[in-house]
């Protein structure tokens, strides 16, 4: 495929569901880890001041019956940027998606992709690349049944074995 939709277009194109694997301790530099970092915390009072055009898509399309689900296979102790994941995941609640975590020691006999990605109604793939140190590189989209199918199989295992949002404490 020559040109990727941006991540607003797949998921307004999804019926279904849009699942969503992540499974790095630290991504790339993000002004508002830093902040949290910094001691500044969220005000989940005044939704305008941490409601993202992200939760305003993922809202529209649970109002329309898609299912988004995430799932995040992290190390423990956690890193201080799987911590502020953690914290701020409240948003992606809020905004109708299910979360999930698994410790990576609980993720030692499952074969997992070798990348974080989305699938969208199990018919398209998004991968995500980064470099060693968390940055973005690149990603690139998939629409092969076979791969698509292995990586869903591996998404629903996880999905399986992975704690709640409400139920994970971060340690």
């Amino acid at each position: 495929m020559s040109s990727i939709p941006d991540f607003a277009e797949l998921l307004a194109g999804s019926v279904q569901s849009a699942v969503h694997l992540e499974m790095r301790d630290a991504y790339f530099t993000n002004p508002r880890f830093e902040a949290w970092a910094n001691g500044e915390h969220v005000d989940w009072g005044d939704r305008a001041s941490w409601w993202r055009l992200y939760h305003q898509n993922i809202a529209e399309a649970v109002a329309r019956g898609v299912t988004v689900r995430r799932v995040r296979i992290v190390s423990e102790p956690v890193t201080d940027y799987i911590a502020w994941e953690h914290y701020q995941t409240r948003a992606n609640v809020e905004s109708g998606e299910l979360v999930r975590w698994l410790p990576r020691h609980r993720a030692w006999d499952l074969l997992l992709p070798g990348t974080d990605l989305w699938i969208f109604d199990g018919r398209l793939m998004r991968v995500h690349h980064f470099s060693g140190d968390g940055e973005w590189i690149s990603k690139a989209l998939c629409d092969d049944p076979g791969v698509i199918g292995q990586h869903a199989a591996a998404f629903e295992r996880v999905w399986e074995r992975a704690i709640p949002h409400e139920q994970y404490e971060v340690k």
